[in-house]
C-alpha cells in the first residue's frame, strides 16, 4: 500500500481545480486547495471533503508563510499550478496594457512564485515532488482577441521547461498538460449547448467535441505519479486533436 502524498493545488475552486483535487482523492492522497476566493476555497473544501487555503498566489510574502506551514505540518509532495484568468480579451490594437499586466501578473509571476517555494520547500526536505502546470494549447495556436491570455500560457510551457532542467538533479519533475476548451460551469454558461459558439469551436476539434472537464484530471494525475517518472519538460496537450488542424 502506498503512503498517501499531499497535494497542493492552486485555483482550486474553480471548475479544473475541484476536478483535479477529486482525482487525486480518489487515488488515495491528500488534497490542499488554494485558491484567492476564500470563500469559495471553503466551498470547494467543503465538498470534497478535503482542506481549503487562502492564497494569493502573486503575494510572495504569503506563498513563503504557507510553505512555512506547510513545512511543519508533513510537506507537499505535488504542486498543480492550476490558478490562472481567462477574463480579459481584447485584439492587439485594442487591448489596454494594464489588462494585460493583470494576466502577465497571475499567469506568469504566480505560477513563478508557487513554482520558486515549492522547489526551495523540496529542495530543503532533501529533493524529490512534483510539479505539474496547467497550461493550454494556446500558447502554440493562436484564436484572435486572446492573444495575452496565450502569450502567458506560451510563458508557462517555458517557465516548465526551465524549472524541469534545473530542479532534476534535486529528483524534481516539471511538466505541464495543455488543455484545449473545457466545458467548465463558466465555459458552459458563456458557450451553452447548441450555441453557434460552441459547434464553430467544436468543429476545429478532430474528435469533434470540447472537453469535459474529467478529461484533464487524468493527465495531471499521470504527470504527477510514478507511471511518469521518466518524464520531465513536456506540455501534454489533451485537446482532442486541435493542434493537429
Amino acid at each position: 500500500m502506498t503512503t498517501p502524498r499531499t497535494i497542493l493545488v492552486t485555483g482550486g475552486a474553480g471548475g479544473i481545480g475541484q476536478g483535479i483535487a477529486q482525482a487525486f482523492l480518489e487515488a488515495g492522497d491528500r488534497v490542499v486547495i488554494a485558491d484567492s476566493n476564500a470563500e469559495a476555497a471553503r466551498r470547494a473544501a467543503a465538498a470534497l471533503g478535503t482542506t481549503a487555503l487562502p492564497l494569493d498566489i502573486t503575494d510572495e510574502q504569503a506563498v513563503t508563510a504557507a510553505f512555512e506551514t506547510f513545512e511543519a505540518s508533513g510537506g507537499i509532495d505535488v504542486l498543480v499550478n492550476n490558478a490562472g484568468i481567462l477574463s480579459v480579451h481584447g485584439t492587439v490594437t485594442e487591448l489596454d496594457p494594464n489588462d494585460f499586466r493583470t494576466i502577465l501578473d497571475v499567469n506568469i509571476v504566480g505560477t513563478f512564485v508557487m513554482t520558486q517555494a515549492f522547489a526551495r520547500h523540496r529542495i530543503t526536505a532533501g529533493g524529490g515532488g512534483t510539479i505539474v502546470n496547467i497550461s493550454s494549447i494556446g500558447g502554440r495556436q493562436p484564436t484572435p482577441g486572446m492573444g495575452a491570455y496565450e502569450s502567458s500560457k506560451a510563458a508557462v510551457d517555458s517557465i516548465t521547461r526551465w524549472a524541469a532542467i534545473e530542479l532534476a538533479d534535486h529528483g524534481i519533475r516539471v511538466n505541464a498538460v495543455a488543455p484545449g476548451p473545457v466545458l467548465t460551469p463558466m465555459l458552459q454558461q458563456g458557450m451553452p449547448e447548441g450555441s453557434t459558439e460552441r459547434a464553430a469551436w467544436a468543429n476545429r476539434i478532430p474528435l469533434g467535441s470540447l472537453a469535459e472537464v474529467g478529461d484533464i484530471a487524468p493527465a495531471v494525475v499521470f504527470l504527477a505519479g510514478q507511471g511518469s517518472k521518466h518524464i520531465t519538460g513536456i506540455s501534454l496537450p489533451v485537446d482532442g486533436g486541435q493542434l493537429l488542424t
